[in-house]
């Protein structure tokens, strides 16, 4: 339960609202009663009826001045809003287990459409015809056109108020000069290496691709219109706080003073490069996949060896959580039994390519692992994050028979957030939600009109390896550091795209001066990022992602999203997610129905060839139809993608998406999208599911220890096969089962208690995991194989980052990331339980090739994990929880908690770990556009059977029909009561909305009449929970509707906020 109630933050309840034409602000907020937070009335015509809510940590505010940043380090301020949502962002870790209804917005702010008049902060006309609304409840803006063009003036005007120095900042990073704009600190020269090596651009690519829209149709030409007008937007803000001396202090703090460049529409360009890096590829790493086939072949022979291979790959393991579990299946990027033109490269042949040339100062040498922070984390671009979740419920199942949904994108921890939240209301553009900074010109994950949408990253294969063989230009004999490769028979030389960077030091960065070039070599088979030999023939190993050169081809689809002319249904949406080339899994709900499409342009690949591993550049095994001018080729038709519509619940968690569709490493029997999946399917089997219980099951997943609860019951059936002598083991070994039994939380009991619950159980398994990983594989793999395994899949993943073990560590992906909140999405929690589980002779489906704890003898095995948990149990906290700039050596807590990572001069506190969304949706969309959505109790006539009335405050009945949630009707201390509210006339009426305080009924019915004397009942219950409730009903002639309340909830009288009444 929580520690103390929350109070209401401000809302717009929306129990009243205009025809849903009409789309004007609501009425004045009238005075809060004694004890309640001023509630503000609803935007008009919107359909969520304030069921719609959602969160940004740790703010929407992005901007401070130099003044505010000295402020800031010296005193401790902040500006307004930069982090005001982390405090509700983090309480509901901690208060969720008793979560109620009326308490959602105590965690969750309002996502209606509009402003209304009492709660506007400011008004900013940056010019005629453009409106931006802030709300004084978070600061987000909502921008209002007269015409598009207007719109989208006021979203670059307003992304410029709130993401200035960020824009700017992932400009300079898509084009590879993050060094030279913000300092040259060895972060900022990983991160511009990494996104070089995997989009790097000239000038005249980043124009052809917005060239490229405009001409591809309407829709494209409208879309290169939409950046004009935002750029635009953007460029009058910059000016304007320039030339009011309040530009962002960062600029003076890098040397730049004010100068900032204009921005241009090929920077729109860059940003998505940048985006889509980071959040929308897939596949590629096929060269470490062939290093890791080569090991086990020289392990246990060929054969062998490449049985042993499927096995841990895992394409496809029937014991795998897929998201679409109707039985449908969507076969995609399965290896061939008998591939073809496969290019395995020879043993010790393979060698990275350089990053950098050139180099000068600080620019000179490669040593940049773990060296000094940048401005945006180093392993941006390169770690493969697990990224988002996404909780859905049919309507089938839920208390209220509407859809209802809780999702977002865990896009990491930033301050400001690499997200911003706006509301866009012009022609063709209806929407709220989040955007990325300098994309912002569309709500990229958010809501419609009356529909809401969310993804996760989908991460399936986009990228393929191909083999080019290496020659000479000028003739002779090649190696394989020729600079040349064999095109249509002749030799072409590599492309060589080169940025240089420059870098002095600054009050931000001291890093000493220094330059280098960024060199990437590029092919018509894509990029180079490995030389080796096959056959004894040098060859390069190539890089070619389908939206290579396309970085902003899926602006057609976000257009549509934002469009409500075009998103009609769950099949528009369908259609609409389509013409997005990155890898998202979709997710989409609306009063009436829920869907799922899985995006990517995913390439039609030749018969025969093997997607995980290289292939030979030949025309014979390239992608079917490819244009390798324009890098387009024949594609997967819609319908082969997964997809999905009205399934009985939805979970994501960058899980497997259905039963065929290959999946990553370890994506197998145990993930961490078991955590949502069994959560949620309890409550589908209980029924009357609501917004409250979705929250609550996410959040408890949300810290909890994957490899606790779903591995650690075999890891003790194996120790439980003998008894445990040994003292400080046996110790250990009930404090692991007590914290499963408990439910394998890391939490404090209560906030601020300064250690978690099951502290001791936490470390030793921290320490233990990769200790009995490596105990229980290594010896069987051998340590070649061992080092190319873990090299492409990390054996952990926790909140600290640290415990990998004696591994290569997954170089690639983000699992030794610490204060990341992201966790338990890497690892080989998969292997273990399956090995485990043949070595207790328990079923296995799809299991490894043999069983390698103790080689297969449950005796060896248990001595095995008896071994190794002694020496975890001896290790000190110290050791598994090294000191780091944010806590001190064996501080557990601190540890694993979460830091906003400064991207400016404005740090955020840390805050403790869970594992959720950066910016979060919970939704309920309990009426159409269609619907008629007056409210027919708005100033209508309320009597009660009595109320509260005391001397300095009264509750009386006509304060639930006034348009406020600030004011409240309350009865007397009572068990039974009524309020009618007197529509004036017979009206038709289908629907009654009720806002309770935490004063709810438990049992209570809703009667209507036609004359005040004859009343019958549309709808009743005896276990409701309180909070905000949409009761639709068969429409039936009314002029009285009465609430009859039977049972308390709480305390010892009855309370409501708002009562609408509603024709549908």
């Amino acid at each position: 339960m929580p520690a103390a109630p929350r109070p209401r933050r401000l809302r717009s309840a929306a129990l009243a609202v205009l025809a849903s034409a009409a789309l004007l602000l609501g009425a004045l907020t009238a005075q809060p009663a004694a004890g309640a937070a001023a509630g503000p009335a609803p935007a008009a015509g919107d359909p969520c009826l304030g069921q719609c809510q959602d969160v940004l940590t740790a703010g929407e505010n992005g901007h401070a001045t130099l003044a505010g940043i000295l402020l800031h380090q010296s005193v401790g301020t902040r500006p307004a809003h930069s982090a005001d949502q982390v405090d509700e962002y983090d309480a509901l870790l901690h208060d969720y287990s008793g979560l109620t209804p009326d308490q959602l917005s105590a965690y969750f702010d309002d996502a209606s459409f509009g402003v209304p008049a009492g709660q506007v902060e400011s008004t900013t006309t940056p010019r005629a015809g453009v409106t931006i609304t802030r709300d004084r409840a978070t600061g987000t803006p909502h921008v209002k056109g007269v015409t598009r063009s207007d719109t989208e003036f006021g979203a670059g005007y307003a992304a410029g108020q709130d993401r200035l120095w960020l824009i700017d900042v992932l400009r300079h990073v898509g084009r590879g000069q993050l060094s030279s704009f913000a300092g040259g600190a060895a972060g900022n020269r990983e991160l511009e290496q990494s996104l070089w090596a995997v989009a790097p651009y000239t000038e005249a690519d980043l124009q052809q691709q917005i060239d490229r829209v405009k001409a591809s149709g309407p829709r494209g030409a409208q879309a290169w219109q939409d950046v004009q007008d935002y750029v635009a937007g953007l460029n009058a803000f910059a000016a304007a706080d320039v030339a009011a001396n309040t530009y962002p202090g960062e600029y003076v703090l890098t040397g730049h003073g004010s100068t900032i460049a204009p921005f241009t529409a090929t920077d729109v360009v860059a940003i998505s490069s940048v985006i889509g890096a980071i959040f929308g590829g897939g596949g590629g790493g096929e060269v470490g996949n062939a290093l890791a086939r080569l090991a086990l072949r020289r392990q246990y022979g060929t054969e062998a060896g490449d049985r042993a291979y499927a096995a841990w790959r895992a394409e496809d393991d029937p014991e795998a959580t897929p998201t679409v579990h109707d039985g449908t299946a969507f076969p995609y990027a399965a290896s061939p039994a008998a591939p073809v033109g496969t290019a395995l490269p020879d043993p010790g042949s393979v060698t990275e390519v350089p990053r950098t040339a050139n180099g000068t100062g600080t620019g000179a040498g490669s040593a940049l692992s773990g060296a000094a922070e940048g401005v945006l984390p180093a392993d941006l671009i390169t770690a493969k994050k697990g990224m988002s979740n996404a909780l859905l419920v049919s309507g089938a199942h839920t208390a209220s028979g509407h859809p209802v949904a809780v999702y977002g994108p865990q896009t990491g921890y930033y301050a400001p957030q690499i997200l911003m939240v706006q509301e866009l209301d012009g022609p063709g553009l209806r929407s709220r939600g989040a955007s990325f900074p300098g994309l912002s010109f569309y709500v990229e994950i958010g809501r419609g009109l009356d529909y809401s949408w969310s993804a996760t990253s989908a991460n399936q294969d986009i990228t393929d390896t191909f083999a080019v063989e290496l020659c000479e230009p000028g003739g002779g004999a090649p190696s394989t550091s020729s600079t040349g490769y064999l095109l249509d028979g002749t030799c072409t030389p590599f492309e060589r795209l080169v940025q240089h960077d420059a870098w002095q030091p600054s009050t931000a960065d001291s890093t000493a001066a220094g330059a280098y070039d960024l060199v990437t070599l590029r092919s018509a088979y894509g990029l180079v990022t490995h030389t080796g030999t096959v056959g004894g023939r040098p060859v390069a190993y190539t890089a070619l992602r389908s939206t290579y050169r396309h970085e902003v081809d899926s602006v057609i689809g976000f257009q549509q999203f934002n469009d409500p002319a075009a998103i009609t249904s769950a099949a528009a949406f369908q259609r609409a997610a389509q013409d997005i080339g990155y890898t998202f899994n979709w997710f989409y709900a609306d009063a009436d129905h829920t869907a799922y499409y899985n995006s990517g342009t995913e390439p039609l690949r030749a018969p025969g060839t093997d997607p995980d591993l290289p292939i030979l550049a030949l025309p014979a095994y390239t992608w079917q139809g490819w244009d390798r001018a324009a890098n387009t080729s024949a594609v997967e038709p819609a319908d082969r993608h997964a997809h999905s519509t009205d399934q009985d619940y939805y979970v994501s968690w960058n899980n497997k998406q259905a039963p065929g569709f290959t999946s990553a490493w370890g994506n197998g029997a145990v993930h961490r999208a078991d955590l949502l999946d069994t959560r949620v399917k309890a409550l589908v089997q209980r029924g009357a599911v609501t917004r409250t219980d979705l929250v609550k099951a996410m959040e408890d997943a949300a810290n909890v220890d994957l490899r606790a609860e779903r591995v650690l019951p075999e890891l003790l059936a194996v120790l439980d096969s003998a008894p445990v002598t040994d003292p400080a083991a046996a110790a250990a070994v009930a404090g692991l089962r007590a914290w499963a039994a408990g439910g394998s939380h890391r939490r404090e009991a209560s906030k601020g208690a300064g250690v978690y619950t099951d502290a001791e159980a936490i470390r030793v398994l921290d320490a233990w995991w990769p200790l009995l990983v490596e105990g229980e594989f290594r010896p069987g793999l051998g340590d070649a194989a061992w080092q190319a395994l873990t090299a492409v899949a990390p054996i952990n993943e926790t909140p600290s980052g640290g415990q990998s073990g004696a591994t290569s560590g997954g170089s690639d992906i983000a699992a030794g990331q610490a204060h990341k909140g992201s966790a338990f999405q890497h690892g080989w929690w998969s292997y273990v339980d399956k090995d485990l589980r043949t070595v207790l002779g328990r079923p296995v489906t799809g299991p490894l090739e043999r069983a390698y704890c103790g080689a297969g003898t449950l005796s060896a095995c248990r001595q095995v994990l008896l071994t190794t948990l002694t020496r975890a149990v001896a290790t000190p906290a110290a050791t598994t929880y090294p000191a780091d700039k944010y806590c001190a050596a064996g501080d557990q807590l601190c540890a694993d908690s979460i830091v906003h990572r400064a991207m400016g001069g404005i740090t955020v506190p840390r805050i403790a770990w869970q594992n959720r969304p950066t910016y979060q949706q919970v939704v309920e969309f309990p009426a159409r556009r269609t619907d008629d959505l007056t409210d027919l109790a708005r100033g209508a006539t309320a009597t009660a059977s009595d109320y509260q009335d005391a001397i300095v405050v009264a509750y009386p009945p006509k304060q639930a029909v006034d348009g406020s949630t600030g004011t409240r009707w309350a009865s007397k201390t009572v068990a039974t009561a009524w309020l009618d509210v007197d529509l004036g006339t017979v009206r038709k009426v289908g629907r009654v909305v009720l806002d309770w305080s935490d004063q709810y009924a438990t049992a209570y019915r809703i009667d209507v009449s036609t004359d005040g004397t004859a009343w019958r009942t549309v709808y009743s219950t005896t276990t409701d929970r309180g909070g905000l409730e949409n009761r639709p009903f068969t429409p039936t002639d009314a002029r009285h509707v009465r609430v009859v309340m039977l049972t308390r909830g709480t305390d010892n009288r009855y309370s409501l906020n708002e009562v609408g009444v509603y024709g549908k």
